[in-house]
């Protein structure tokens, strides 16, 4: 476990925050952060800090006030405002009563707040309330976890650590937790830490600093005393190389993201799908191919914090067919029955404590081990996924050394069932849904204008979007720009519509990176300007590879997907008003064009056995988006004005004016008309919608 305190950034930090919010909440946010950026310390929002000090109210009066962390902010990223101040005395007091129901200490919680805000206090407050020093620091340390979930944990943890650290048996997180931490500590003056018996530890100091060392070397001597005890590690039975992993991954991802999505009662949108984080490394492989790893995979979690992430125990497919699709499919169906009979089997069994108004969950697992591949880890978003994927990547290591050492031993099941329908810990992951924030698209052409713009669209209704174009700085610098502003929901693939093993290579980075994918947006498209008499036959060709093949190579891709993953889907064919209404000297661009809607109309039909739609959006002239200039725009826009004699922006009002609208047609006109096929607003398959202003010569409309 590496101090990364460095007093070059702590003095650094104090200088921006300070002046606002004191030197301590400056500090405390300094050494949260440093917490907070080490995973083997805490993992998305897990751990706790605080800090004790005076808040000044409105009337300008010093109240004692605990700084508590926000439930479920992740301190790698926390700002001073994300320890909420309470009042300190009022807290105290509550160390009095012998019962405090979960909503009742919520309520406590807003009632003694001393400034508003959105989120919550830690459900570990009042342990930090009951414990006296100024600065305390709490983790779920890896290393802390290998030693409490083993029988001897006690013993273990006290030879490792020595004396002055304090154990507390297992007590679920809140009121009953805080007055156990509370007796504990008072039967032990002068004690330097805590260790929750699989849960964590807790260290506190009279500076920041001092209670963060205290952290990094009590963990540093967990760490090296398992090491140490590690006499009987894993034996590899079955090796399995990442490249092959990869390879199984492109055939079962598919076919596990369409059998986790739930039906959804919506005959429009009828599953709730899920995004999948791949969990695909050799000391995974190893593990699940080792001679005791399923029997450690199917355990429970290290500790409570992950539950409401991954629930208790993953889903484990033995010999997994990755050969033949179709015997995976029933292979992996057929756990996933047993899987949910044994979940509500589970449920039954603790009945009586699920809280009253709280429905049970979904009864699939959150992450799917399969020899061969690794893990593969499900959410709503691929956030909700990564957190999951990052859970498992380190429980699965905990196990592995914790099995050199000796014997798992996990939390009992009740107070497993107890933690995962715990309303406050549940009342962090509570977030709207956008309408599109489940799906996973693939928009060829992305660099252009308009394939920039409905890009842009699909993120903004929570869409996953793999940007694909021929490679180069135009796909490279959109690819940086979303991601700034849309973060881990942008892919950029490199992909070119001509090559049918480009195609699949850009489908199968996808599926690599999400587990499938749901929306495909045929965009790229290429024009030139010549009469038919002076057309050049390769000229031609060029169009017909890039219009028709393309369009035809991507529509058999998508229907081969789309039956693996057996979800159904959306495709939307980003057509032309010339397939109606063509124009002199642009036959070789209207005439592909024209071939690659009538395929996507005859994709309507053989695909909707699929539960797939297929529908075309039909532009007139859109010259730019932004700063991205149309391509195709760029190559006859030109000829266009020489023969218009017309400049640039004369030949825009031109077009603008021949429509019935006098409108200006957009790249995000056209990004909408996506949408609304994208988002299903009606039962709508084989249906062109033109974006045109209203050109009476391109009916039917």
């Amino acid at each position: 476990m590496k101090n990364r305190w460095s007093d070059a950034d702590a003095s650094q930090c104090v200088a921006r925050y300070a002046a606002q919010w004191g030197e301590d909440l400056a500090l405390r946010t300094y050494t949260s952060r440093l917490l907070g950026g080490d995973e083997g310390l805490v993992l998305h929002g897990g751990g706790n800090t605080s800090v004790k000090g005076n808040h000044r109210n409105i009337l300008g009066q010093e109240v004692p006030a605990l700084f508590m962390k926000a439930s479920g902010l992740d301190m790698a990223q926390i700002e001073p405002d994300g320890h909420i101040p309470l009042d300190l005395e009022s807290l105290k007091r509550l160390c009095t009563l012998t019962e405090l129901p979960d909503e009742a200490m919520a309520g406590e919680f807003q009632l003694h707040r001393l400034a508003q805000g959105v989120a919550a206090p830690s459900i570990e407050t009042l342990s930090h309330a009951f414990l006296l020093a100024k600065f305390i620091d709490h983790t779920h340390a890896d290393a802390i976890l290998v030693l409490t979930n083993q029988p001897d944990g006690n013993m273990l943890v006290r030879e490792a650590l020595g004396d002055g650290v304090v154990l507390v048996d297992y007590v679920k997180p809140g009121f009953k937790l805080a007055k156990a931490v509370a007796a504990a500590y008072d039967a032990h003056p002068g004690c330097r830490a805590m260790v929750w018996m699989r849960h964590g530890i807790v260290t506190w100091g009279a500076t920041a600093r001092e209670s963060y060392e205290a952290m990094i070397n009590l963990v540093t001597r967990a760490e090296e005393f398992a090491a140490r005890r590690a006499a009987k590690p894993l034996v590899v039975v079955v090796r399995t190389s990442p490249a092959d992993a990869a390879k199984h991954l492109v055939t079962a991802g598919p076919v596990v993201r369409g059998l986790l999505a739930q039906p959804s009662g919506d005959p429009d949108r009828p599953y709730r799908r899920v995004v999948l984080q791949p969990l695909v490394s050799q000391e995974v492989l190893d593990f699940l191919g080792s001679d005791r790893g399923k029997e450690l995979a199917l355990t429970p979690t290290l500790t409570s914090d992950h539950l409401i992430r991954t629930k208790v125990l993953p889903l484990w497919v033995d010999n997994p067919e990755y050969s033949d699709p179709a015997k995976l499919r029933a292979q992996i169906s057929k756990a996933l029955e047993a899987y949910a009979a044994k979940y509500r089997a589970y449920l039954e069994r603790h009945a009586a404590l699920m809280p009253a108004g709280m429905k049970p969950f979904d009864p699939l697992p959150r992450v799917v081990l399969l020899p061969g591949l690794g893990a593969l880890c499900a959410g709503k978003d691929v956030r909700a996924a990564r957190i999951a994927r990052d859970i498992t990547a380190h429980t699965l290591a905990a196990k592995a050394k914790i099995a050199a050492m000796g014997t798992y031993q996990g939390i009992e099941e009740q107070h497993l069932f107890e933690v995962e329908y715990f309303t406050l810990q549940h009342a962090k992951l509570r977030a709207d849904e956008p309408p599109l924030g489940r799906q996973v698209a693939i928009v060829t052409g992305a660099a252009g204008a308009i394939g920039s713009a409905i890009a842009d669209g699909l993120l903004e209704q929570g869409c996953h979007v793999a940007l694909t174009d021929l490679p180069g700085d135009a796909l490279d610098s959109l690819g940086q720009e979303l991601k700034t502003r849309r973060g881990e929901r942008v892919l950029c693939v490199p992909l070119d519509v001509t090559d049918p093993a480009s195609v699949a290579q850009g489908f199968n980075a996808v599926i690599k990176t999400w587990g499938g994918i749901d929306l495909v947006i045929v965009n790229a498209g290429v024009a030139m300007v010549s009469s038919l008499e002076m057309m050049d036959l390769p000229a031609f060709q060029r169009l017909e590879r890039v219009n028709t093949e393309g369009t035809l190579l991507l529509l058999r891709e998508a229907a081969r997907h789309f039956r693996l993953q057996g979800t159904g889907g959306d495709i939307v064919l980003v057509s032309t008003k010339n397939v109606f209404a063509p124009g002199a000297k642009f036959g070789a661009y209207s005439a592909t064009k024209a071939a690659a809607h009538q395929l996507a109309r005859i994709a309507s039909q053989e695909m909707a056995e699929l539960e797939v739609r297929v529908n075309m959006v039909a532009p007139d002239a859109v010259f730019s988006h932004g700063g991205r200039r149309s391509g195709l725009w760029a190559e006859v826009g030109p000829d266009r004005m020489r023969a218009r004699g017309l400049d640039e922006k004369g030949l825009e009002e031109y077009y603008r004016q021949r429509n019935l609208l006098k409108a200006t047609v957009t790249a995000q006109h056209v990004a909408r008309a996506v949408l609304f096929f994208a988002t299903r607003q009606t039962p709508t398959t084989g249906a062109t919608i033109p974006v045109d202003g209203g050109l009476p010569d391109s009916t039917p409309r």
